[in-house]
């Protein structure tokens, strides 16, 4: 699997290159410690903040709703609306990520939301906020996090070596779980305090993840030879470029089964313990246990991809996942249910990193952005229809057939980690990035 590489002629918006002819970040040059990679470690620092600021938002948010309108249907409408927002803007935020200079992007996208969160948090504090305010607010953030984590995603390629690849995207993943872990009790803290602190306080971070790009030295972007393509032909050519590539192929039908079926599983572990009358607090313990597995991953997946090839590690980590949901279905009635999805969310960092950081080896710096986007809305598209799928199944069945309906979701993934030939190919990822 060979792809022509970049070459030398800067287009507008493209910053020049400041890697080797072998690579993104010289695939033949020594690298240092990714914990030395000073680039990097700015990005990271930054986003963590970041992402624990949105943490507390997503948490204050409703719970804003809730206080201005009594009305839980108004507090799910955001949630949904913010959901359907994400969704309608992945793909062109691809799009963008691969037309213009990449810094500048992430750059307008943190001041947008600053000023947004800023805003929110001025009218809480004068007494002149409303709903009309706070929805606004939410869908600006949504569409601000959505092109920002893309133009991300696509700029990780520039700043760290294609063997560090993989850990770039462990070392992301363990900073989301972390922020899951800590945010929503900050944010209920700060809210109690004050219903304008969260909002303020994740206004900081964006201020702090603008100082972390703005920091970075090295170019997000390779130079490019051809001027943009139109929005629509550009959008194709990522779409073709994912098809017609095996793996990339694979990683669709191996991600978007696991994403649902585990959704849905942590949803149906929910519904059967209310139904069993749990009390709240606990049944929050479920998020709490899972958001663990995860970040425990996330630390661990480093560890993993030293001791398993790829190919090895995502069809293991897949069937291993098939027995834990499985395994969930025998403890509906208690919080011990989610044990098992805690080590099945426990597996899927080093899956992630794994497949993302392959796929930033082998794609083309000039379609990083497309080919990112086309593959997270095909891995979360459905995951959104997870929820209700699991409230009609417990519904129509029980919980415990509704766990087993999910694990035959994962079965799928496992199965075409198995068999892909996408998968079964898999080349070390220098040589993969070496002819990208």
């Amino acid at each position: 699997m060979t792809w022509p590489a970049s070459n030398s002629t800067k287009t507008p918006g493209a910053e020049p290159s400041a890697m080797s002819n072998s690579g993104p970040a010289g695939v033949n040059a020594p690298a240092p410690s990714l914990w030395r990679n000073r680039d990097f470690n700015l990005l990271w620092t930054s986003q963590t903040l970041s992402d624990l600021g949105a943490s507390v938002s997503t948490l204050a948010l409703p719970l804003l709703v809730l206080v201005l309108t009594g009305s839980p249907v108004q507090a799910g409408l955001l949630g949904t609306l913010s959901l359907v927002v994400r969704l309608i803007c992945r793909l062109p935020a691809g799009v963008l990520a691969d037309r213009v200079n990449r810094r500048r992007a992430m750059i307008i996208c943190d001041l947008i939301r600053l000023l947004a969160l800023t805003g929110l948090a001025a009218a809480l504090w004068t007494g002149h906020a409303s709903i009309t305010v706070i929805i606004v607010v939410a869908l600006v953030d949504a569409v601000g996090q959505t092109f920002f984590s893309t133009v991300e995603h696509a700029a990780l390629r520039s700043i760290v070596t294609p063997a560090q690849l993989p850990t770039a995207v462990a070392r992301n993943e363990a900073r989301t779980y972390a922020a899951s872990l800590a945010g929503p009790p900050l944010g209920g803290l700060l809210f109690g305090l004050a219903h304008a602190l969260p909002f303020a306080g994740n206004a900081l971070t964006y201020l702090a993840s603008l100082a972390g790009v703005v920091l970075i030295r090295r170019p997000l972007q390779a130079a490019r030879e051809e001027p943009p393509a139109g929005h629509t032909t550009a959008l194709a050519e990522g779409v073709r470029f994912v098809l017609a590539n095996p793996f990339l192929r694979a990683v669709l039908i191996i991600a978007a089964p696991l994403n649902f079926a585990l959704s849905g599983a942590i949803f149906t572990i929910i519904i059967m313990l209310q139904q069993h009358g749990t009390e709240p607090a606990v049944i929050g313990l479920v998020d709490t246990i899972i958001a663990v597995g995860g970040l425990t991953g996330a630390v661990m997946a480093p560890a993993l991809q030293r001791r398993l090839r790829l190919a090895v590690l995502v069809r293991v980590i897949c069937w291993a996942a098939v027995a834990l949901v499985a395994l969930s279905a025998l403890f509906t009635a208690s919080v011990a249910a989610a044990i098992p999805i805690a080590f099945a969310v426990f597996l899927g960092p080093a899956c992630n990193a794994a497949l993302f950081g392959h796929q930033a080896a082998i794609t083309p710096d000039q379609l990083q952005g497309r080919v990112v986007s086309v593959i997270l809305l095909g891995a979360t598209s459905a995951a959104a229809a997870a929820p209700i799928l699991a409230g009609t199944f417990v519904a129509t069945w029980s919980g415990p057939a509704a766990l087993l309906l999910f694990t035959a979701g994962v079965a799928t993934s496992a199965i075409a980690a198995t068999f892909s030939r996408g998968i079964r190919t898999m080349r070390p990822i220098e040589q993969e990035a070496g002819s990208a």
